[in-house]
């Protein structure tokens, strides 16, 4: 954690660690595995609101925890641009980081592969590597997506590849 900013470190301390290293495949060992997620969310969100840092919602979408959709949200000049989130926890999880997508903003910056999926690759895949198994999705969205909206963000935003809704919805009805 050397190099990091205080606030980051902070962060990253307060998120609870997980223990069972088990994927979708493992059964009961999942099961266990996903109660570890959720209360590392869990944590992680109440840290947010109480820091007045709220960015993101998400929650399984199917029964068995592989499918996660929700929202995210960034800032900018006093806007708030908000953002589709989905991904899938890939069957080697937690040895393989889930690959975070943003399918609206699809093909608006190279740092994002086909389907929205944001590029991790060079600075959070090695960091999971070595963290495994005690991230998880927390530590995902903490180290991945929060950076990523913070460095890209503006700059889309800045160049007009991403338009606030209120303007979207003005330019519409002229």
């Amino acid at each position: 954690m050397e190099g990091w900013d205080p606030s980051t470190k902070s962060t990253l301390t307060r998120i609870p660690l997980l223990t069972t290293k088990a994927g979708p495949r493992d059964g009961d060992a999942w099961k266990q595995r996903l109660k570890e997620e959720y209360k590392s969310l869990i944590a992680y969100t109440q840290m947010n609101k109480s820091n007045d840092n709220d960015w993101f919602r998400i929650s399984a979408s199917n029964p068995e925890g592989t499918r996660w959709t929700g929202k995210c949200w960034y800032v900018h000049n006093l806007l708030k641009y908000e953002f589709d989130l989905q991904f899938d926890i890939p069957i080697t999880y937690p040895a393989t980081a889930p690959e975070l997508e943003l399918p609206e903003i699809d093909g608006k910056t190279q740092k994002m592969y086909r389907g929205g999926k944001i590029c991790l690759t060079v600075h959070f895949k090695p960091l999971w590597a070595k963290n495994c198994p005690r991230f998880g999705i927390a530590h995902a969205l903490c180290l991945g997506l929060a950076p990523w909206l913070a460095a890209e963000i503006p700059i889309l935003v800045d160049s007009g590849m991403i338009k606030h809704k209120d303007d979207a919805a003005s330019s519409a009805e002229s």
